[in-house]
């Protein structure tokens, strides 16, 4: 196959693979929305605990057909994993609770610089000066046409700190175990959605009450609410699978600066089949600068030098990978 036919079905299976993201990432959150504005379901942890079972059962389910063949992934692994990203949800819950809305936009916000310090740190990637300001004039869009009041109190600070550093962690751990372990992202999504739907599904109900002063088994569960709630778990399987998918293809980076495109369709979408409350020049403009900046992010990051790891290499095990849909071909040190 020549490198140009090679590069063409790379770009290809790129475009997909954020088309799938961001198509299942805005579907859940309008779907989220509905279930818990209009039907009153708001136990957020819980719900999320109902999606990973669903993952769960989904790759049990092809494991057991033969399209998932088995991996390894050290015990110790999946408990760090699981902790961050337990950490990750319980974190963003609490700190929505806690801050408002504009503080919490802006710990989301800060999860860039987070990941870029990850990556600087343990991975010694360099960025180019054009690399750098892109994702400066991504923030500078996304916080113009989302944060509003802010205001920040102790107790605040601290889980949006837990949040933005577990989540941020996360992410880089997701990439960091595809390229160690040779793990696909059904095989990574085998292994993390068991123990993440058993501790979410115990710890949820009692984080929720405490959230919400509300009771998930007094919930009154009708015709309408549960099958929102099954859609839900089902987009939910592609938002898990695609972000592993995404994460394992780019880096945690390019997936929070490029994945802020969810934050403008989830806003402009919202606006259509919300009402046009709060849209505004303001916010228009924060999107257009957003979008910009992703525009110059994709073609900066993407040049020689835009976004490189140093004379580094990952030590892998050496165990195939098995899936086949959308997953990362390339071995060499290109980020």
């Amino acid at each position: 196959m020549s490198s140009t036919v090679k590069a063409e079905r790379k770009a290809t299976l790129d475009a997909a693979s954020w088309m799938f993201n961001v198509v299942t990432s805005v579907g859940i959150i309008l779907v989220n929305k509905a279930l818990m504005a209009t039907y009153g379901f708001s136990f957020a942890t819980t719900l999320t605990g109902l999606h990973f079972a669903t993952t769960t059962l989904l790759t049990s389910f092809l494991r057991w057909l033969g399209y998932i063949q088995p991996s390894h992934l050290p015990f110790s692994e999946l408990m760090k994993f699981v902790l961050f990203a337990n950490f990750s949800i319980v974190g963003m819950n609490v700190s929505l609770m806690w801050n408002s809305v504009g503080f919490y936009q802006i710990a989301k916000l800060s999860m860039i610089p987070v990941s870029c310090f990850l990556e600087v740190v343990l991975d010694h990637v360099r960025y180019s000066r054009d690399t750098k300001l892109s994702i400066l004039l991504v923030l500078l869009g996304v916080a113009v046409c989302t944060v509003t009041d802010v205001s920040v109190n102790a107790k605040g600070f601290i889980a949006a700190l837990v949040a933005v550093w577990s989540t941020s962690l996360q992410q880089y751990y997701v990439h960091f175990l595809q390229r160690k372990y040779s793990l696909g992202s059904f095989n990574l999504l085998g292994h993390t959605a068991p123990a993440q739907a058993a501790s979410l599904l115990v710890v949820g109900p009692f984080l929720d009450y405490w959230l919400t002063s509300k009771r998930v088994d007094a919930y009154n569960f009708g015709t309408t609410s549960v099958l929102f709630i099954i859609l839900s778990c089902t987009i939910a399987v592609g938002t898990n699978l695609s972000q592993f998918i995404c994460i394992g293809r780019f880096t945690a980076v390019s997936f929070q600066v490029l994945g802020h495109m969810k934050t403008i369709l989830v806003l402009i979408l919202g606006f259509i089949f919300f009402g046009k409350e709060g849209l505004n020049l303001h916010v228009v403009l924060g999107m257009l600068i957003a979008i910009l900046g992703m525009i110059w992010y994709g073609n900066a990051s993407s040049k020689p030098g835009g976004k490189e790891r140093r004379s580094y290499s990952l030590p892998t095990a050496k165990s195939p990978k098995h899936d086949v849909l959308l997953e990362p071909s390339d071995t060499d040190e290109k980020v």
